[in-house]
């Protein structure tokens, strides 16, 4: 069977049940615009589909996560192109089509037309079993670590409500000691009548760091007040319930993170990225899980783009040279280099270094931090480039 187009694009807006594929040819008509269930046989009737309209099928979908893990797998494994369009263009050039209704069949034509119109889009692959897990693992703590700012709040909220003193005594999101505390002990009577003496004793027993000083500091609170608050009796038993889900919290998030290490040092890029001062295991899988094998970046150029680190013009009229961070970066990417440069900026060596020389040349604080993040982005993309550990001084390369 001939086909009847040299080439066509295939728009998916995917979603976790159902995806809606529109396909182009090139004059930009409508050749077919379908639903199609998230589920393997439809996937490959729909690949099947396009293959038969044209010679060359290019694919584009608007999300690279979980839902559309499916569809890129099959995609990959049968040999087809597959770029990934960012919602922003997409909301962009919704606007210029016919209808102000927001569709799935409206955007998976965006989608399709965009990458019809445009070819600097990022090919998409599927990442190996690492790499897939590091995504998953990652998404996962985040997830955990939001949770555990939530219920700090909750906590902290609550104990307002029983004795603002105790509150103000201690930084519950940093220390386990306060927390194993109030699984028995909330309110100002309570810690009154234990003591300073008992309730050491009663830490020590459950190992906790520096019982003795958090033992004084929350019976000194408790002492401040007398008056008993409405409600705080079931506010004592809320606050005993969150403390006991964030100590549980708490060791969920190391376990995620002990199996975040040992899957990122699987890897052969770890020893190099863990080379790099600032770079421990998490901050490291984070890389690894956004960038992949760095195939998708050309050169360092592209990696300090799609981390937001190069400031782009924003001329208008006279008024020229004026640089704005991009409005089109990948966010979580630029706070693991952010993270890793502040890290290494605290300590001796070629990032505090450079960072003193930013600053001495008149940049406050947080520009001469994302100065430091970009050159040493610079540096890491070199690195894995060449397979090569990090050192302070620059390697010195051999004349041919």
């Amino acid at each position: 069977m001939s086909t009847a187009h040299a080439r066509i694009w295939v728009g998916v807006d995917a979603g976790k049940g159902h995806h809606w594929a529109v396909a182009v040819d090139a004059d930009g008509k409508t050749l077919f615009s379908t639903k199609v269930i998230n589920d393997e046989a439809q996937i490959l009737t729909l690949i099947e589909a396009a293959r038969e309209r044209a010679e060359e099928v290019r694919w584009a979908v608007d999300i690279s996560g979980r839902s559309s893990t499916l569809l890129l797998a099959l995609l990959v494994s049968h040999g087809q192109n597959v770029v990934y369009v960012p919602g922003r263009p997409v909301n962009r050039m919704s606007g210029a089509y016919r209808g102000e209704a927001k569709t799935d069949a409206k955007d998976a034509l965006v989608i399709a037309d965009t990458a019809r119109m445009r070819r600097d889009f990022t090919p998409l692959t599927v990442p190996d079993e690492t790499v897939a897990t590091l995504q998953l693992l990652t998404a996962y703590r985040a997830d955990l670590i939001a949770d555990r700012v939530r219920l700090i709040n909750r906590l902290r909220d609550a104990l307002v409500g029983i004795c603002p003193a105790l509150e103000r005594a201690f930084d519950y999101s940093a220390a386990k000691g306060p927390l194993v505390m109030l699984t028995e002990y909330q309110t100002p009577a309570a810690l009154r009548r234990i003591g300073v003496k008992r309730l050491t004793a009663l830490l020590e027993r459950r190992k906790v760091r520096g019982a003795d000083t958090i033992a004084a500091k929350a019976v000194e609170a408790a002492r401040s007040q007398i008056t008993a608050l409405p409600a705080e009796k079931r506010a004592a038993q809320l606050v005993r319930d969150l403390a006991h889900q964030l100590l549980g919290l708490d060791e969920r998030i190391k376990d995620t993170d002990r199996e975040i290490r040992d899957t990122f040092r699987l890897g052969e890029r770890a020893e190099i990225i863990e080379s790099v001062p600032g770079m421990g295991p998490v901050l490291g899988a984070e890389f690894v899980a956004i960038v992949g094998d760095l195939s998708a970046y050309e050169n360092a150029g592209r990696l300090v783009s799609h981390a937001g680190l190069a400031p782009v013009p924003r001329d208008s009229g006279r008024r020229t040279g004026n640089y704005h961070r991009p409005k089109r970066y990948n966010r979580r990417l630029r706070h693991v280099l952010y993270l890793s440069a502040q890290t290494a900026m605290m300590r001796p060596g070629p990032s505090r270094d450079y960072y003193l020389k930013k600053r001495a040349e008149g940049l406050i604080h947080a520009q001469a931090l994302l100065a430091v993040a970009r050159r040493r982005t610079d540096v890491l993309w070199a690195m894995l480039r060449d397979k090569r550990l990090f050192t302070p001084v620059p390697p010195v390369t051999q004349a041919a």
